[in-house]
């Protein structure tokens, strides 16, 4: 068979370069930057209150690791601008451990925020 004849082949991957690793070689973990820290935040808040997150608002490091503002509704009305929405601060170690976890605000879904 030609070179021009042979099947076409489907790439894999995101065209970047990407290599194959050598079996048995592990995938290297992620560093713990800002988007790891907004989906552990995410994550352990969900095992606490059992409710999942809608997004993560605000995320800022802290000395101690990170702290993230995570908006949960917490009560689904309809129509759904009235549904109650929750802001909560989440608190983790630099490890990504939830050290604290607090109500900061209750508001409903429609509502715009008029601070500052």
């Amino acid at each position: 068979m030609a070179a021009s004849e042979e099947p076409a082949r489907r790439r894999t991957g995101t065209g970047r370069g990407t290599t194959r690793r050598p079996a048995g070689e592990t995938r290297r973990r992620p560093a713990k930057g800002p988007a790891w820290a907004m989906r552990t935040a995410a994550e352990q808040l969900t095992e606490l209150i059992g409710r999942a997150p809608e997004s993560v608002s605000a995320l800022k490091p802290t000395d101690d690791g990170w702290e993230a503002d995570v908006e949960v509704l917490e009560l689904e009305r309809v129509p759904d601008t009235t549904s109650v929405m929750a802001t909560y601060r989440v608190t983790l170690d630099k490890e990504g451990d939830l050290v604290s976890y607090e109500r900061t605000r209750r508001y409903t879904r429609g509502q715009i925020d008029r601070r500052g």
